[in-house]
């Protein structure tokens, strides 16, 4: 996927749509409390939960990409369904889900539109359905 940054679904982060300029990700385990008599409680292995994934950059409309880029990001979030996940190396990340899509506006332009936009997508690792 040359020049492609990461793709959910069928949106692109790209220099020329949205690039990211911070990814976070988290991964976490459960360990439940197992109350014993007379002792301090056990903790309990229970697998790992969902991993989550943070994508954050800023968008300039009028340089490359064009204003549309969020309201994109957005229609592949309205599927309401788990988005393939495609890293620009090739690397297959699994199903995730779209969580939400945090948009923000700077220096505008006559009639409100903005010079630049920045952008956090939350993304959550669906999970195995086999």
């Amino acid at each position: 996927m040359p020049g492609v940054m990461m793709q959910i679904g069928n949106y692109q982060f790209s220099i020329g749509t949205a690039a990211y300029q911070e990814l976070t990700r988290v991964h976490s385990w459960r360990w439940n409390e197992v109350p014993r008599a007379g002792r301090k409680p056990a903790s309990q292995y229970d697998g790992p939960e969902a991993a989550t994934l943070e994508l954050s950059g800023v968008i300039y409309p009028h340089y490359k990409g064009g204003i549309g880029q969020i309201v994109a990001m957005r229609k592949e979030a309205d599927k309401g369904e788990p988005l393939m996940l495609v890293d620009g190396t090739g690397k297959i990340w699994g199903k995730w889900v779209i969580r939400t899509i945090e948009e923000g506006q700077s220096r505008h332009f006559d009639r409100g539109m903005p010079m630049k936009q920045q952008f956090r997508m939350s993304l959550r690792e669906y999970g195995d359905d086999s």
